[in-house]
Order: structure tokens, then C-alpha cells, then sequence
């Protein structure tokens, strides 16, 4: 696996090498000790898949507050989507900034995301499949989200969504600290 950071501290692009031949490929997807070996303390606590039947399904920006913050690892295993990791670390130097992959089942790269991040993404295919390896359990009474297109992030989406849940739709805009605004 090649562990490539973005301009979010600690929000990775995590390449895999493919061992192809006439059937395909392998690859491994997650290994505990390389994340390690990058100074990730993940562990897979709980999976999850969002399958998402048309194209322009966006969902998110959704996190999850402390003490039980989601870092995860996000793969497209159908189809293809837009992913978005947005910073909400106060003292982050990329506070209220984004980052974005695009990713699909033919390139099975993946994108990690670290706790105080908020996750979005809308589908570029019908049919598109995400599949999450989640690093803490899921609280309901801890479950946040902000407007995915909150003026205070300004996330370049590639399209307007066509499908979106009532709940994301009415997320409130994200409350930025003043002395935080505008730097990078």
C-alpha cells in the first residue's frame, strides 16, 4: 500500500498495488501494521456499505463529536462517486478546508479519514457502492453533520445533487471560529 497525505493533516489517499495476471488482481486493502508503520493507531471496530441506486446521491457532511469521533476508511467498490473530507479540527492548520477523490471500483484506491473530519460524497454512476471500515463504534446521540454546500467550505462538488435525504438537506451551515476563518 503507498500512503499519500493531501492538504488535510492526516486525511490520506492509500493506493494499493495490484498484482494483476490473466484473472485480474490481488491486493490487500488494510493492513493493521502498515497504518502503523504511518503512525495511524486504526483498527476496523465495524463496516459499513451505502449502496446508492442513481446518480447525483449525495450524502453527508456527516461526523461524529467526541469522545467517539469516526476515523474511517472509505472504498468504492461500485461504480463511482465524488468523496469529500472536510476539517472541522479547530487547531488544525487546515481548519474549514476540504480535500476531495474521486473514486470508483476500477481504481481500488481508498481514502482515509481521521476523527474531527466531516464525510460527504455524491455518485457519478447509478449503481455505486461505498464500502467503510469504521475505527470506533457508532453513536447515535453523538452523530453530527453540517450542509454539504455550506458557504464556510465552499467544496467545489462536480454537479448538483439529484437525491438527497431530508436530514442532510437540513443540516445547519458549520460555525467556524472567527480567528480560523480564511487560513490554510
Amino acid at each position: 500500500m503507498i500512503f499519500e497525505p493531501t492538504a488535510i493533516p492526516g486525511v490520506l489517499v492509500i493506493e494499493v498495488e495490484a498484482h494483476r495476471d490473466a484473472r485480474g488482481y490481488f491486493a490487500r486493502t488494510f493492513c493493521v501494521e502498515e497504518f502503523r508503520r504511518q503512525g495511524i493507531a486504526f483498527e476496523t471496530v465495524q463496516c459499513n456499505v451505502s449502496f446508492n441506486r442513481m446518480k447525483g446521491t449525495l450524502r453527508g457532511l456527516h461526523y461524529q463529536a467526541a469522545p467517539a469521533g469516526e476515523p474511517k476508511l472509505v472504498r468504492c467498490t461500485r461504480g463511482r462517486l465524488f468523496d469529500v473530507a472536510v476539517d472541522l479540527r479547530p487547531e488544525s492548520p487546515a481548519y474549514c478546508n476540504w480535500t476531495a477523490l474521486e473514486m470508483s471500483a476500477e481504481a481500488p484506491n481508498a481514502l482515509f479519514i481521521p476523527e474531527g473530519c466531516a464525510h460527504g460524497f455524491i455518485t457519478l454512476e447509478d449503481d455505486t457502492e461505498i464500502f467503510y471500515q469504521m475505527g470506533s463504534l457508532y453513536t447515535p446521540d453523538l452523530a453530527r453533520g453540517v450542509r454539504w454546500n455550506d458557504p464556510a467550505f465552499a467544496i467545489g462538488w462536480p454537479m448538483q445533487p439529484s437525491v438527497i435525504s431530508e436530514r442532510d438537506a437540513g443540516y445547519p451551515d458549520y460555525r467556524p471560529l472567527a480567528s480560523h476563518v480564511g487560513s490554510s
